[in-house]
């Protein structure tokens, strides 16, 4: 036709229409494609990311433009379009997407509904107690010095026959009362996806929960992170990196520091702290190093940060479609010391 690769992809992507883009899909596949940039293929390239996958397409995560260089040129999705092009056909681009299409995806699916119920319910415990501090003061009295079960419980059992005349305090009731029996739904509901997700990482990956340290929620995150397909991943610490658990070089001069890398997927991140914390407290091999590691005259802070740059280390993708764990194997994973970053054996 005339035209670069990069054009002939802009010309493509500006037909697309969303209600019905599955069949203009198929006008990528006119030609020959090898591989495919697409931005932002967690949320709106998503379907384009797995319809490509599926036709055997390499697909590669192309980065945005960015902010500076937003307001060097305007902003247009031919202007995106190209710069996606250009980055995967430079090799600038070079990390392969998600596949979303196994039970890490389904995984992903729960623990999303699960943190939004688990957040709802905070949300409704802490509007309960708000309303509490506003309201009578006989009505504060009699639910005063309860747990958050029982308070639950006994704004549930509320009606509005007790509230007399005072068109206040029958609203107070009904207030509370709805919101407890929101927070039952809340429960009952996280209840259930936190069963499924438990049953989904046991039936695919049951070599995690059989880690110290390691249950349902922190297994799936950790998943999540890695991806349905994890040998994009190209090494152990190229997902201690993803997790935000490597240091970050931070010298000057004769001076070598490292400082932690505030980067990645912090709900990984997290999930680490919470295996690490676990495992101290439970597990004797872990116990082991900590003491170790403070007679060489680390701090906890430092102790834990060396443990999070290991864990990483210990999800090693071995297949497409399986997870597994080496417990017992050798090998070098980031450490974290005083003096700065180095590589220490896993004990």
């Amino acid at each position: 036709m005339g035209r670069s690769p990069a054009q002939n992809l802009v010309l493509l992507l500006q037909q697309f229409d969303p209600p019905t883009c599955l069949p203009q899909f198929r006008l990528l596949l006119a030609g020959v494609v090898r591989r495919a940039g697409v931005e932002g293929s967690g949320n709106y390239g998503a379907a384009l990311s797995r319809y490509l996958l599926a036709q055997g397409i390499e697909v590669i995560e192309a980065p945005g433009p960015g902010r500076s260089a937003r307001r060097r040129r305007s902003k247009s999705d031919q202007g995106d379009a190209e710069a996606a092009a250009r980055a995967v056909l430079s090799g600038r681009a070079s990390s392969r997407v998600k596949a979303g299409n196994g039970p890490v995806e389904i995984a992903r699916m729960y623990d999303v509904a699960r943190d939004s119920a688990v957040k709802a319910y905070r949300q409704a415990t802490n509007q309960i107690k708000a309303v509490l501090v506003t309201a009578e003061p006989a009505l504060r009295e009699e639910l005063a010095g309860l747990s958050r079960r029982a308070l639950v419980h006994a704004c549930v059992s509320l009606g509005d026959d007790d509230a007399g005349g005072d068109p206040v305090l029958r609203a107070t009731r009904f207030t509370l009362r709805t919101l407890a029996e929101r927070i039952e739904q809340l429960t009952v509901q996280a209840r259930e996806l936190e069963r499924r997700l438990a049953e989904l990482i046991e039936r695919h990956h049951p070599e995690l929960l059989a880690m110290a340290g390691v249950g349902p929620h922190s297994a799936a995150v950790l998943l999540i992170t890695m991806g349905d397909n994890p040998e994009r991943l190209r090494s152990e610490a190229s997902f201690a990196a993803l997790c935000g658990a490597s240091p970050v070089e931070y010298s000057s001069g004769s001076r070598c520091h490292r400082r932690l890398n505030r980067g990645g997927d912090r709900q990984a991140n997290a999930a680490l702290y919470r295996i690490v914390l676990t495992r101290l407290r439970w597990d004797p091999r872990t116990q082991a190093y900590y003491e170790r590691r403070v007679a060489e005259g680390e701090t906890r802070r430092e102790v834990i940060r060396c443990l999070n740059g290991m864990w990483p280390g210990r999800f090693t993708a071995l297949s497409e479609s399986d997870v597994r764990i080496r417990v017992d194997r050798e090998g070098l994973f980031w450490s974290w010391s005083r003096g700065g970053a180095e590589l220490r054996r896993a004990g």
